[in-house]
Order: structure tokens, then C-alpha cells, then sequence
């Protein structure tokens, strides 16, 4: 005597299409929300583009402080008074001036210090420390 009926062990011939459809349809709504509309309804003509003038390139100087306390403007050596009167000159003539102080590695900090002093005295906003990058073992 049979225990099953026959359509319980029938194997499923049917394709089951509802996920199908439900990724479809996602893909749809993505499709409908990233796609711009065309804008197309009035017509209208559209000023036309004009050249960006580049603005005139920033005048920047180097400051080298040496270990032995010596400074250097580009390639005048200076005090901290004449350092002070040049950097006053050079913020007159470009208020945009950009300092880039460059240390030796054994200078005292106090002297990178009365360099970064006279800067803020002058008023130059524009103030980097030039240092390299280190050795990967």
C-alpha cells in the first residue's frame, strides 16, 4: 500500500518568476531616478562662456636659516631687523607674498622662532616650513 500520493514527489517543472520580476522592477526605478530630464521646453538662448583670466602668480620667498643662526632672504643674507624691512617691502609691492622658511635640522628653535615672529609682524599670512620627507628603512 502507497504512504504518498504520486504529486508529492513530482519534481518542480514550473519557473518561478517573481524575483525576476521584483529585480526588474528595482532596476527600473534606478533607471528612472539617475536619468536627468531634458530640458528642452522653452526656447532660449544661453549667454556664451567667457575666458578665466588666471590671476597673476604669488611672489613667494625663501627664508634659510642656517645652524650657526645666519638668515637668508632668497640670496640676501640678513639680520632679523633687515629680514623685517624686506619682508615689509615685499608685502607692499604683493600683499599675497607666501614665506617659506627652510631650517637646518640642528637649528635652535628660538631662531625659527624670531623668523616666524617677524613674519606675524609684517603681517605675512602666507607661512610654510619646508622640511623633507624621511627615510623608509
Amino acid at each position: 500500500m502507497k504512504k504518498c500520493s504520486a504529486p508529492a514527489h513530482h519534481t518542480l517543472t514550473e519557473l518561478n518568476i517573481t524575483p525576476l520580476l521584483d529585480l526588474a522592477f528595482v532596476l527600473l526605478v534606478i533607471f528612472i531616478l539617475t536619468t536627468t530630464p531634458l530640458a528642452n521646453d522653452i526656447k532660449m538662448k544661453l549667454p556664451d562662456a567667457t575666458k578665466h583670466q588666471k590671476d597673476p602668480p604669488h611672489s613667494v620667498r625663501y627664508i634659510t636659516v642656517q645652524t650657526d643662526g645666519t638668515m637668508w632672504l632668497d640670496k640676501m643674507k640678513l639680520d632679523l631687523n633687515g629680514l623685517h624691512d624686506e619682508l615689509l617691502n615685499c608685502r607692499i609691492q604683493d600683499t599675497n607674498t607666501s614665506v617659506i622658511v627652510r631650517g637646518d635640522s640642528k637649528t635652535k628653535y628660538r631662531q625659527i622662532r624670531a623668523v616666524l615672529d617677524v613674519c606675524q609682524s609684517v603681517n605675512v599670512l602666507k607661512v610654510d616650513l619646508a622640511t623633507e620627507a624621511a627615510n623608509k628603512k
